[in-house]
């Protein structure tokens, strides 16, 4: 697949990579933490960072947004010559994790080693990383094309809360609807399937987290006194959290299958075509588990990627010091979480758990159950959507090899996105699964977010000369 039509891309992208890789590093020093609220003014030197580099990259409109509550968010425009070429919104986020336990971690989190072609330090993969491709495939394609703007409109929205939920993205939505009008999104905040083998991502799972409390007494009691003649709240809620799957693993929550979508046989075929390796995969991602386990009729990756869950996240009650209490507990909590799957809805899911949590209360106890915000409905894109065959294309002019599509297990707010824009949402990224994002020692390939920066690249050159283009034209 590869030709001389691409070289002037990669070729640009080369030319540019070490000052792409000093300035990430630059960027990864800044300890943009959301979710402390003792980094706040770190994300806001992110921000700042961040616009500074637009700035020297030549970018026309850059804002910062620090709307009230909402942790700065950095828009930027960088209008097309042709006014009636699309509109592409690059959608990413500045915010890293904790770093705790910062005592796994090899070297100061914040402070980038380069091992190989590895570049190391938070925020490295998760999103710096990508969005800082970003900026490298907008020099690279003016440097290819000779031109002094982008093929497209372009404009970037990247967040600053994307690590804490993204609490006040609707309302930076909503108070800058106007500016972040588009006919197409390119979420950066996304995976390859391996090295080796690349992949389009074409959706992400939704969440939706909750707690359920049993509460007995007012008071823990002697069970001795007390035992056997009164309702055990543990014993209740370990009955309930049993009840919560069958004997092959499928939830019991009512109607909860009743929405969800079905991949199709072309979805299947390709990810029954992606090379994994279950020991492999164990190692990595299974936190040391033993074996694979799940819903039958799916393959592990399908249950990662395109079958809901629910999953007990922990669960407290009574006495858990040393030695021994003999107490009934006057109250037991499980939390729990549900990964969902196109086309189920969290609140239509937090309904369903209500109703299984009454039907799962035995007389004398009493049942609460309160969700963590709204949760985040799932996405998904159809492999056949025009703009995934352009982005497909894209890929392979840059990895020189076939790109298969994939999904992806965790969640974000591409649904969010698209419903508020209402236009396309397709995703671009290149970072791996293994890069530890979210845990000590975060890592990413550099030669894989080179080959993304030329990809999307190639895609603002080619939006323009395809058939999508006529559909993203508003």
């Amino acid at each position: 697949m590869a030709g001389d039509s691409h070289h002037p891309e990669r070729a640009a992208v080369a030319a540019l990579s070490e000052s792409f890789v000093a300035g990430l590093r630059e960027w990864i020093k800044i300890p943009s933490i959301g979710v402390d609220p003792e980094h706040r003014v770190d994300v806001r030197r992110s921000a700042e960072w961040l616009a500074g580099q637009l700035r020297e990259d030549g970018w026309p409109e850059i804002e910062i947004w620090d709307d009230g509550p909402a942790l700065p968010a950095v828009y930027a425009c960088w209008p097309a010559a042709d006014p009636g070429a699309p509109t592409v919104l690059v959608y990413g986020h500045h915010d890293v994790q904790p770093v705790d336990p910062v005592e796994r971690w090899h070297h100061p989190p914040f402070e980038p080693v380069t091992s190989g072609d590895e570049l190391y330090g938070r925020g490295a993969s998760d999103d710096k990383g990508q969005v800082a491709m970003h900026l490298l495939a907008v020099k690279a394609h003016l440097a290819a094309t000779g031109q002094n703007a982008p093929s497209v409109t372009l404009k970037l929205f990247i967040e600053g809360e994307e690590e804490s939920g993204s609490p006040h993205l609707r309302k930076l939505l909503e108070d800058h609807r106007e500016d972040l009008g588009c006919d197409l999104v390119v979420f950066t905040d996304t995976a390859l399937h391996e090295r080796d083998a690349p992949t389009v991502n074409t959706g992400q799972r939704g969440v939706l987290g909750g707690e359920i409390t049993f509460f007995g007494g007012t008071d823990d009691v002697h069970s001795g006194r007390a035992g056997g003649a009164i309702p055990n709240p543990a014993t209740a809620l370990a009955k309930l959290i049993a009840a919560l799957h069958d004997e092959e693993g499928r939830i019991q929550l009512p109607g909860f299958y009743d929405d969800v979508r079905e991949p199709s046989a072309k979805e299947r075929s390709d990810y029954a075509a992606l090379p994994f390796d279950e020991r492999k995969w164990l190692a990595h991602n299974g936190g040391g588990a033993q074996a694979t386990a799940g819903e039958p009729g799916y393959t592990t990756l399908e249950r990662i990627w395109v079958r809901p869950t629910a999953e007990i996240n922990g669960i407290s009650s009574g006495y858990t010091g040393p030695g021994l209490k003999t107490i009934i507990p006057a109250t037991a909590t499980a939390k729990l979480s549900f990964r969902l799957v196109p086309d189920q809805l969290p609140e239509k899911v937090a309904d369903q758990l209500k109703e299984f949590v009454a039907e799962h209360t035995p007389p004398g106890i009493r049942a609460e159950v309160s969700f963590r915000g709204d949760g985040v409905p799932p996405y998904a894109i159809s492999p056949d959507d025009p703009a995934n065959a352009t982005v497909k294309e894209a890929m392979e002019l840059a990895f020189d090899q076939p790109v298969r599509f994939a999904r992806a297990g965790g969640s974000g707010p591409a649904a969010v996105l698209q419903a508020w824009l209402g236009v396309p949402l397709v995703y671009l990224g290149a970072t791996l699964p293994d890069d530890r994002v979210h845990a000590p020692n975060e890592r990413v390939v550099v030669p894989l977010l080179l080959k993304g920066a030329e990809a999307a690249a190639h895609l603002w050159r080619m939006l323009p000369q395809a058939n999508i283009a006529k559909r993203l034209t508003r």
